[in-house]
C-alpha cells in the first residue's frame, strides 16, 4: 500500500480537507492513556513514583476547572494486561472514585494465539472488575473498551508484528469489548483507510487489519449485529508544522511534552470533525498520550495541560454556540449510541450499554 508519512494514499484528501465552517454544538472530549508505568523495564520504585505522582498531583491539577456541565477534566487510563500489579490499579481505582476519570484495557502482544488472547482478556477484565473498574452492560457482563499496542490492532502490521491473531476483532466482542479506540495510528504503518470516522469494523477471521473499513455509525441506523465499534481520533495536516518548509505536519492528537494541548491545535481538532452520521453538531475529540513517561506527566499534571484548559474555557465563552465537555472513554461510547438512537442533547451517566 503506498503510505504518505503513514497515511494510506486512499485517505489523503480526508485528512487534508479543510471541514465545515459552523461550529458544533456539542464537544466531548476524551483523553485516552496509554498508561505504562513499566516503561523502559522500570523498577518497583519507579513504577510506583509513577503511579503516586498522578493520584497525588492530578486533582490539584484540574482545580477549579469544569466544562460546560460543570465537570472536572476525565483521564481515562488505558492499562496494559501485561503490566499488571495490584498496588498500581488500587492507586489508579482510588483516583477515578473520586470522580477524577476510570480505567479500560490496554495490551501488547506478538505471536499470539486467538485461545491465549481470549484468556488473557477474560483474566484482565476480572482483575479490573475486582479492583472496582469497569462497568456491566444491561446484561450484567462486565464490559471494556480497548487500546491495541504498537497500533497493530487485528495483526494490522504490514509485518505480522506485535499481534498474531487475524479474529482479534471477534475476540475482543466476545470477551465483552464495547470500543476500540486505538486510531489514529499515523504516522505508524498501521494507520486504517478510514479516518476521522466512527464505525463499526465487520471482522474477517482469515484476513488481518479488518477495521480498515467498516460501516459508519449513523443516526436512526442500528449497530451491526457483528460489528465492534471504533473511535477514532482526529487526523488532519497542521499547515503550521510544515517537513521541510513544503509538506504540511501530521495532527494526530497525540499530547506530547513537546507538542502540548494548544487553542490552535484545538481548531484542528473540531476541524476533524469526527462524528456520527446525520448528527454533525456533535464532535468526538479522541485524544491520546503516554502519561506515564515522567516528560509527558510533567507536562498533563502542570502549566500547558491547564493552560489549554483555560485557553478552551475562554473560547467557549466567546462562541457560546458551542458547547465542551471532558468524558471518559465510554463515556463517549454512550454518547455515539445516544446519538445514534436520535438524541438531539447529549445526557450524562445514563448507564452502562
Amino acid at each position: 500500500m503506498i503510505t504518505v508519512r503513514g497515511v494510506p494514499a486512499t485517505s489523503i484528501p480526508s485528512v487534508l480537507r479543510r471541514g465545515a465552517a459552523e461550529l458544533p454544538r456539542h464537544v466531548f472530549i476524551c483523553v485516552a492513556d496509554h498508561y505504562e508505568p513499566k516503561w523502559q523495564a522500570a523498577d518497583i520504585a519507579t513504577q510506583r513514583a509513577r503511579v503516586g505522582k498522578w493520584v497525588g498531583e492530578y486533582p490539584r491539577s484540574v482545580e477549579g476547572i469544569a466544562d460546560s456541565a460543570g465537570r472536572p477534566p476525565q483521564h481515562t487510563f488505558f492499562y496494559p494486561e501485561e503490566e499488571y500489579e495490584s498496588e498500581h490499579l488500587e492507586r489508579l481505582s482510588e483516583l477515578c472514585s473520586r470522580g477524577f476519570g476510570a480505567v479500560e484495557v490496554h495490551l501488547h502482544h506478538d505471536r499470539d494465539t486467538s485461545e491465549e488472547l481470549c484468556r488473557r482478556l477474560v483474566c484482565f477484565r476480572e482483575r479490573l472488575a475486582a479492583h472496582g473498574l469497569l462497568d456491566k452492560d444491561h446484561n450484567g457482563r462486565v464490559t471494556y473498551g480497548f487500546i491495541h499496542g504498537n497500533w497493530a490492532l487485528d495483526n494490522s502490521h504490514p509485518q505480522g508484528r506485535h499481534c498474531g491473531v487475524n479474529d482479534e476483532l471477534t475476540i475482543l466482542r466476545a470477551t465483552g469489548c464495547y470500543a476500540d479506540f486505538t486510531m489514529p495510528s499515523a504516522p505508524a504503518c498501521c494507520q486504517t483507510r478510514m479516518v476521522n470516522s466512527i464505525y463499526y469494523a465487520i471482522d474477517d477471521p482469515i484476513r488481518p487489519k479488518s477495521h480498515d473499513r467498516g460501516v459508519p455509525a449513523a443516526v436512526g441506523a442500528p449497530p451491526p449485529t457483528e460489528g465492534l465499534l471504533m473511535i477514532q481520533g482526529p487526523l488532519v495536516a497542521d499547515w503550521s508544522r510544515r517537513k521541510f518548509g513544503v509538506l504540511p505536519g501530521l495532527e494526530n492528537g497525540d499530547l506530547q511534552a513537546n507538542h502540548p494541548p494548544t487553542l490552535e491545535r484545538w481548531k484542528l481538532w473540531l476541524r476533524a470533525g469526527v462524528h456520527v452520521r446525520g448528527r454533525s453538531d456533535w464532535v468526538f475529540v479522541k485524544l491520546h498520550t503516554h502519561g506515564a513517561q515522567e516528560n509527558n506527566s510533567a507536562m498533563l499534571l502542570g502549566t500547558p495541560m491547564r493552560n489549554f484548559h483555560e485557553a478552551i474555557a475562554k473560547w467557549a465563552a466567546e462562541h457560546s454556540v458551542c458547547k465542551y465537555y471532558y468524558v471518559t472513554a465510554r463515556e463517549m461510547a454512550q454518547l455515539v449510541h445516544q446519538a445514534e438512537l436520535g438524541a438531539t442533547e447529549p445526557r450524562f451517566r445514563v448507564g452502562a450499554r
